[in-house]
């Protein structure tokens, strides 16, 4: 299967599960919580990460899955093929508002991106990349975001990292931006980056699923995904994520050394 066959396949997968929470929106959830009170799971999660493993499971048995909802494998290295799912990223959201959330999945050989996928559900805009093939929305190719510095340009953060006892570094680099945005997903402040909305997404503690896609689409558009130390990201552990414009992404490494 070439790499635009697999593409098509995914994108039906993830177009089906898109219909599956649009005739299941107005369910009552059973709702469980996991590590903490803003830590939601729903059956939808697991719906849709079965149904996804499934299919991955159906078309190629070999390949290695890790999912937010443990319905994948265990896994110590990225060897090999490895899908990694989010099924609902910004479950609180979907809970509470029933939209800003997304379905997430990327496929990895190696440790390198092949294909990568956010699914902004409520808007129906699904955003794919193919590895050196750039980020595209529903089929229209992205440009590069213009490459802004702090200063020029809004950021954003995610709520966890906000109300961290110690936030001077946090707050140094908010003061020197143009303002603060939260969205409460990973996958849609990622595309606020993406879209050049925003010059730089930082979250702290996010697990692997939170960032796979991500990395892809800030390598395709010639962007730059680190921890906040400036090094390479780790999918197989949780991380400090900073994704950002290159001209912004030394100048936020400098202050983030206060957190």
């Amino acid at each position: 299967m070439s790499i635009e066959e697999l593409d098509s396949l995914i994108k039906k997968w993830l177009y089906e599960i898109k219909e599956y929470l649009a005739a299941n929106k107005d369910k009552v959830l059973e709702v469980e919580q996991k590590t903490a009170d803003n830590d939601l799971v729903t059956e939808m999660d697991k719906f849709i990460e079965e149904r996804l493993v499934s299919n991955i499971r159906e078309h190629f048995p070999e390949d290695k899955i890790v999912g937010e909802e443990g319905f994948g494998d265990e896994i110590s290295s990225l060897e090999g093929r490895v899908w990694i799912i989010d099924p609902i990223d910004g479950t609180l959201n979907f809970v509470k508002q029933q939209e800003n959330f997304a379905v997430m999945l990327a496929l990895y050989d190696d440790g390198i991106g092949q294909l990568a996928y956010v699914f902004d559900v409520t808007d129906n805009k699904l955003y794919s990349a193919i590895k050196d093939k750039g980020v595209s929305c529903n089929g229209k190719q992205l440009k590069k975001p213009q490459d802004l510095t702090l200063s020029e340009g809004l950021i954003a953060s995610s709520s966890a990292l906000m109300i961290k006892n110690n936030t001077s570094g946090l707050k140094a680099i908010a003061e020197s931006s143009l303002g603060v945005r939260m969205l409460g997903s990973a996958g849609l402040e990622t595309l606020e980056v993406v879209k050049g909305n925003v010059v730089a997404y930082l979250a702290s503690n996010l697990k692997p699923w939170d960032i796979a896609p991500g990395i892809v689409f800030m390598k395709e558009l010639g962007l730059t995904a680190t921890d906040f130390n400036g090094n390479s990201l780790d999918l197989l552990s949780n991380n400090n994520l900073l994704l950002s414009t290159n001209k912004a992404h030394g100048e936020i490494v400098d202050l983030l050394k206060e957190i």
